[in-house]
């Protein structure tokens, strides 16, 4: 499948989605495991939540959030590439209270369960913003009342105003939304789809942060 939209950087290729894991550990010098796994200890997941994993990947990151749940507690994963489905099916195939929807994100989603927490992780910046409202909404839709948003994500900052040596990286390895991304204020945008109450956790010299949206 070709790329929906032609400038990001998100819509990974074949070979990409294949080695996501490794390309992971080597962009963040080996830090990646240890950053995740605090994400993960920060949304607070009881044994029995309901949880989707919007733009799931290989479910390096479900993985986590899985073992916090007890046999009652859900997982549905999500994204649209054939690779990750393969990797995210292998990872959780003796699990039975973990599923995989072939869906993408920001298409209208027909699931007759809501779920307690929502999770996505480095996948908005990468679309334009009318797509980024749309799986906003789609996360508005099946949350329960009090549910959660978790988007883990680059923070709000100043491209002119980040260090040459981030700066350069930043600006040859991202994609021209990312730039758009950043400037965005995400809890008055947010706000607009209902979500009443933010926290926020910050990493990597506050240029990544875990926003917490709740309804």
């Amino acid at each position: 499948m070709g790329k929906l939209y032609k400038d990001s950087k998100v819509e990974l290729t074949r070979f990409t989605a294949a080695h996501y894991d490794f390309i992971m550990n080597l962009m963040s010098l080996g830090r990646y495991a240890h950053f995740i796994k605090e994400v993960v200890s920060l949304m607070h997941i009881r044994p029995e939540d309901k949880i989707i994993d919007l733009g799931c990947g290989t479910g390096r990151n479900a993985y986590l959030m899985v073992s916090y749940l007890s046999e009652k507690g859900r997982l549905l994963g999500m994204d649209i590439s054939d690779e990750m489905e393969k990797q995210f099916c292998s990872r959780f195939k003796e699990l039975t209270n973990v599923s995989f929807l072939k869906q993408r994100i920001d298409q209208p989603l027909e699931l007759t369960k809501t779920f307690d927490k929502a999770f996505i992780s480095f996948v908005m910046h990468g679309f334009p913003h009318q797509v980024r409202e749309k799986t906003i909404q789609n996360v508005t839709n099946h949350l329960k009342p009090g549910g959660k948003f978790f988007i883990l994500d680059y923070n709000e900052f100043s491209l002119q105003d980040m260090p040459l040596h981030l700066r350069v990286p930043f600006k040859i390895t991202e994609c021209p939304y990312a730039f758009d991304f950043i400037k965005r204020d995400w809890k008055e945008n947010l706000k607009d789809f209902g979500f009443q109450t933010f926290h926020e956790h910050l990493f990597f010299w506050n240029y990544v942060r875990l926003l917490v949206a709740s309804l």
